[in-house]
């Protein structure tokens, strides 16, 4: 039964900062589909349905005491390395890769919802083991192949992005429940030679796409095409921007994928360093919020679940713009609650929903 007190610690400062966020982005794919021409639905409506149905999908969650989840983490774990192994048998290809499964009424892909099920897992692992002293590689032997497992997975969809972002998130829920010093420096080296060595694994295209971020100027019209339009939309916004819908970048159609992975440097040219100073300050805001109610939370599950989503909204949000400012290689990650994309609205609101969930329970009744 639903304790009706809850609804006295429902954080609505948290809500009116994701609506406001996916406000903008909304007006900001209203200006990039302005001058495109379909018989469809418009993409500005398409996406406040998905952002309709995940605030649907976020009621459902808090309705629900997040401490159930204890007991489903390891379910959700294997259900979801399931569809990850189904993807890669019977999934369907689009522009040379496999990530969705075809189940007629909507495509979905099981890569994104285990940026939720990992943060899940991870926290129900960690909950349950207190290491003052920190973890040990002894220790560590359970989280690390929770996480690589699925990044494997995903990795050979191919997923580069996704499987960074997984990889990500458990290495910092891992930081989080504490790591000894001597262990830590061995994690380090490991990680340097699997860097080194995973160079030989990449596809053909990924590797392209990290010398391009070396040296964009190398192949302008080919591969370093997407960053250097980019840097040109986001360095002509200046410091007020050209307006709304009056992007020359944007509208005369010279930056690509302007409404998913480039959707900020539409925003930057339009609205300039004024705007991408309001737009950085309201995603610092959310993260801040997340590891708010991380502290408060009532439960070593909850802190750790809320530090996980926190992180997962963290690292879509550094990679996403470091990308398209040419800091880091364009690995495919979408800006949360901003880029166009159905997908990543669901696994983000249900990440917000978690989050409001353990903050209405922050107190015990």
């Amino acid at each position: 039964m639903f304790d009706r007190r809850l609804l006295t610690h429902f954080d609505w400062s948290l809500v009116l900062l994701v609506l406001m966020i996916a406000g903008l982005g909304i007006l900001n794919l209203v200006s990039v589909t302005s001058s495109w021409v379909s018989p469809a639905a418009p993409f500005s409506l398409k996406q406040l349905s998905w952002l309709g149905g995940g605030m649907v999908i976020v009621t459902i969650i808090c309705a629900i005491d997040y401490r159930r989840l204890e007991h489903l983490a390891f379910f959700l774990y294997i259900a979801n390395l399931v569809l990850l192994l189904l993807v890669l048998l019977v999934g369907r290809t689009s522009m040379g890769a496999t990530r969705w499964l075809d189940l007629k009424f909507f495509n979905l892909q099981p890569s994104e919802l285990m940026k939720i099920v990992i943060i899940i897992a991870l926290a129900f692992f960690f909950s349950r083991r207190d290491q003052l002293l920190g973890y040990s590689f002894r220790e560590l032997w359970a989280p690390f192949i929770l996480l690589f497992l699925p990044a494997l997975l995903i990795m050979k969809q191919p997923d580069l992005g996704t499987a960074m972002i997984v990889l990500m998130i458990g290495a910092s829920m891992a930081l989080f429940a504490g790591i000894r010093p001597a262990t830590l420096a061995g994690l380090g080296l490991l990680a340097s030679g699997a860097a080194t060595g995973g160079w030989f694994l990449l596809h053909d295209y990924q590797k392209q796409r990290i010398l391009t971020f070396l040296n964009p100027e190398s192949d302008p019209l080919g591969s370093g095409y997407h960053i250097i339009q980019s840097k040109i939309a986001v360095g002509s916004g200046g410091f007020w921007g050209k307006g709304f819908m009056k992007g020359t970048q944007s509208q005369l159609s010279f930056l690509p994928e302007r409404h998913t992975d480039f959707a900020f440097s539409v925003f930057a040219e339009e609205w300039g360093f004024v705007g991408c100073l309001i737009l950085l300050a309201l995603f610092l805001l959310l993260v801040i919020c997340g590891l708010n109610i991380s502290r408060h939370a009532s439960t070593r599950f909850g802190m750790f679940l809320a530090f996980g989503v926190s992180a997962m909204l963290f690292f879509h949000i550094v990679i996403n713009l470091g990308m398209v400012i040419g800091l880091l290689p364009v690995v495919g990650v979408p800006l949360p609650l901003f880029s166009y994309g159905g997908t990543s609205m669901i696994t983000t609101m249900t990440g917000i929903g978690l989050l409001l969930n353990i903050s209405m329970r922050r107190f015990k009744f």
